[in-house]
């Protein structure tokens, strides 16, 4: 690291925190030197590199990791002949309440922001094509269409996926902004460090100056009078000056226990989305598209035939559980030198698919598959072969297969006493089908969410 490398990477530092911020505190920093993974700066007081640290270094770190990933810290001390001593060395910095008013930097991350949760990264289908449609408007940064934008959902969903993309869109079509990305926990905690050391003035500045306020998981600030009182006022403040708020929750604005009315009524105001469940096309299309990540990192393996379909269509609940299985299902075969078919995923597997599976009965599959089709279960358990009867049957067959752990004679035994071969014709007709005949796989989809439900 040189003085001549930092110059260089103060201009990239200059594209991203704005003219105004650079002039006031990047370009007085003077790189000292890089010792044991610590780049140290000289600072002209012990203010300005206490600030720095607080509010810049963790931009700081990443523009000089880039050069040389050796560095592992920042250290920003005043020059020995004005006798004063060095702050202290940083790690992973978040920005914190300034000790005065100053202007905000075009993304204030007080959680760091995920470089893999990008708008390219993001999969989008039926269940969360809303959410991707109006996150990806309030990305490009024009004129406010709606305020806020609240994005609601259960856990695994794409919530926090989408703020991180919202907040990485902007930096890179806006940098002009100033964007503020914090959880509400994270509000909470500055909101009372304020109050502690009696600088509100000083939180309200900063949180009222801002373009984009992005606050993650707003629940959490429920039953906390004096933090919704400000989250209110801040609220307001914000819109008032027609700047962009975006929220997100674990449920929507009207079902969050302990939230004031008033707040409630506020984040109702703009466009409130749901994330819903995933369905299974959607699983499948994540699914494939992780399946292209894991591949640069195990060139030599491959997924076999159904694999994916199994693991889409037996992990329902959670979109984190399902990339992790994969994610496990990759190294296990790379670890133990097998191909990934359905045997390696049922022993790699095993605990992932039994917590992600309720106890459904093969008896329970039938009564709701007759109920849907709306045919007597004798008649479907029955041996007439008319198609009005048939067609429910092997429907039936396949989810007893997907859902169950019951073997293909058991299933055969449950169905009239049939033999395990007409079993496995009626599960491959069927998966047939789901890829041909939307009709059946959306009657797939809703049977399997209300047995699961």
């Amino acid at each position: 690291m040189t003085q001549e490398k930092w110059g260089q990477l103060r201009q990239r530092l200059l594209k991203t925190v704005g003219q105004n911020n650079y002039t006031t505190w990047i370009e007085p920093l003077k790189f000292r030197k890089l010792q044991d993974g610590v780049a140290t700066f000289d600072v002209p007081t012990n203010f300005m590199g206490k600030y720095v640290s607080e509010n810049f270094s963790d931009l700081i770190l990443h523009e000089l990791k880039s050069e040389d990933d050796s560095i592992r810290r920042l250290s920003f001390a005043v020059p020995a002949n004005t006798q004063a001593k060095p702050t202290a060395a940083v790690t992973n910095p978040t920005p914190i309440i300034s000790q005065t008013p100053a202007p905000a930097h075009s993304l204030l991350s007080a959680a760091p922001l995920d470089r893999r949760f990008k708008f390219d990264s993001f999969v989008v289908g039926k269940p969360n094509e809303l959410a991707h449609a109006a996150a990806k408007r309030v990305a490009e940064g024009g004129p406010v269409t709606f305020n806020p934008l609240f994005l609601y959902g259960g856990v695994g969903l794409g919530k926090t996926h989408l703020m991180h993309a919202i907040a990485w869109e902007l930096q890179t079509r806006r940098p002009d902004l100033n964007v503020l990305y914090l959880s509400a926990e994270q509000f909470m905690y500055r909101f009372v460090q304020a109050l502690r050391d009696r600088k509100m003035m000083d939180f309200k500045s900063i949180f009222r100056s801002v373009d984009v306020l992005m606050v993650d998981d707003v629940q959490f600030i429920a039953g906390k009078d004096s933090t919704q009182e400000e989250f209110f006022h801040t609220f307001n403040a914000l819109v008032d000056q027609n700047k962009q708020i975006i929220i997100s929750a674990d449920r929507a604005p009207g079902e969050i226990k302990d939230l004031e009315d008033r707040v409630k009524s506020r984040l109702q105001c703009g466009l409130v989305v749901d994330l819903h469940p995933t369905d299974y096309e959607l699983r499948l299309g994540i699914l494939q598209s992780k399946v292209e990540q894991q591949m640069a990192t195990y060139p030599d393996l491959r997924v076999e035939d159904g694999v994916l379909e199994f693991l889409a269509m037996r992990i329902s609940t959670n979109v984190r559980v399902l990339e992790g299985a994969l994610t496990r299902l990759f190294a296990f075969a790379s670890l133990v030198g097998r191909k990934i078919d359905m045997d390696l995923t049922n022993d790699c597997l095993a605990d992932v698919l039994r917590a992600s599976e309720r106890k459904i009965t093969v008896e329970e599959i039938q009564r709701k598959v007759s109920e849907h089709y709306n045919i007597r279960l004798s008649d479907m358990i029955g041996p007439k072969r008319l198609r009005s009867y048939a067609r429910p049957r092997q429907v039936a067959m396949y989810l007893c297969k997907q859902l169950t752990s019951r073997s293909l004679p058991e299933i055969g035994r449950r169905f009239g006493g049939r033999d395990h071969t007409t079993v496995m014709h009626g599960v491959r007709r069927i998966e047939e089908l789901r890829q041909s005949d939307g009709q059946i796989a959306e009657d797939l989809e809703l049977l399997r969410r209300s047995l699961e439900g």
